[in-house]
């Protein structure tokens, strides 16, 4: 595993975006896991997510984008700190856009902002953690409503690995449907397979009990794809 993902690991569970316990899913599942992206609340913190976002897409999409999308609002803040890491550390310099819930009905209108879509742009949508896929779908039709975009892919933060409404994963789901590439920055199997046993600022995070939880877990609801 590429060393910027374990640090992404560990940055996580020290902004405590990742936390281990008993939590309720939105769909009603019982996780033993859980990942708030909107723990994300100092400058600081907001710029190594950016770098990490960056250091994923370039090695997953390289230069084949010219245009990032953050659907609102989670992907707003993801798709400026990733774009001001990819022009800092890859001298890439990528248009960026984003969408407001309501459209604007006074001075220029609409409800993009940013880079407007024009014919022949090549997107990169950055999202946070994607269980349905609703808001990808979303942006897709935005865009494609707007102008004659193709889509380079998707990145998210982390993919959890679970079935989404058959036994292929949400992601994969989503792949499938719109033809779309989708790149976690990480996996539920890279985070495990990293944290099992190890301490993080002198904290076991994932000890064996745990493992054997979220073992349990996926047995029940892991996809097979």
């Amino acid at each position: 595993m590429e060393e910027y993902k374990r640090e992404f690991i560990e940055f996580m569970v020290r902004s405590r975006v990742l936390l281990f316990g008993d939590f309720v899913t939105k769909s009603g599942r019982s996780t033993p896991f859980f990942i708030n992206t909107g723990k994300y609340e100092t400058g600081r913190q907001m710029e190594r997510l950016g770098r990490y976002y960056a250091q994923a897409a370039f090695a997953a999409f390289g230069t084949s984008f010219n245009m990032l999308f953050g659907p609102a609002y989670k992907g707003i803040p993801l798709a400026v700190t990733t774009a001001v890491a990819l022009a800092r550390d890859f001298n890439s310099d990528r248009a960026v856009c984003f969408n407001r819930k309501e459209a604007k009905d006074h001075g220029e209108g609409g409800n993009l902002i940013g880079h407007k879509p024009v014919d022949g742009d090549r997107v990169l949508i950055i999202e946070d953690v994607t269980t349905a896929g609703t808001s990808i779908r979303e942006s897709v039709a935005l865009l494609s409503s707007v102008a004659k975009v193709t889509y380079a892919g998707v990145i998210v933060s982390v993919d959890r690995m679970e079935r989404g409404t058959g036994e292929k994963s949400a992601l994969s789901e989503i792949r499938d449907q719109l033809g779309i590439a989708i790149r976690p920055i990480v996996t539920l199997d890279e985070i495990v397979g990293h944290l099992t046993e190890r301490t993080v600022d002198g904290v076991v995070v994932v000890d064996r009990e745990m493992r054997k939880r979220i073992d349990r877990y996926r047995e029940k609801y892991g996809a097979v794809a």
